[in-house]
């Protein structure tokens, strides 16, 4: 993050200053990370888990991160088949459902000003 102090006003450079104080008072109230690891490692073990069970990886690879556990993926809704609503009169081996986007000879033919009702199927 780099800041050029230059273009800063002095009433901006005050409020960075107190807001950089605030936040080393807090950095130096926390514990090392090293240390909070061994508490959590030793917790886990006293638990029966391991760390690895725990948050998903070896305790000391990328040390000092909490790493997110991705959600399992979902598998895709699956929809019944569905008889043919549209039929194109110029080949009759095209045809559409109705569901998803319109196939590109509809579409040339609704672009001309022709209606997609007049494609539909006649049972």
């Amino acid at each position: 993050m780099a800041i050029d102090l230059n273009t800063l006003s002095p009433r901006e450079l005050d409020s960075l200053i107190t807001q950089a104080k605030k936040r080393k008072t807090t950095l130096k109230k926390r514990k090392s990370a090293a240390v909070v690891r061994r508490k959590i490692e030793t917790l886990a073990r006293t638990e029966g888990y391991t760390v690895a069970e725990l948050f998903g990886g070896s305790a000391g690879a990328g040390a000092g991160r909490v790493r997110k556990v991705a959600a399992p993926a979902k598998a895709p809704r699956k929809l019944g088949k569905v008889a043919p609503k549209y039929r194109n009169p110029a080949n009759k081996a095209e045809t559409w459902t109705g569901r998803g986007k319109h196939p590109r000879w509809l579409a040339a033919e609704v672009a001309k000003g022709k209606k997609v009702e007049d494609f539909l199927i006649k049972a």
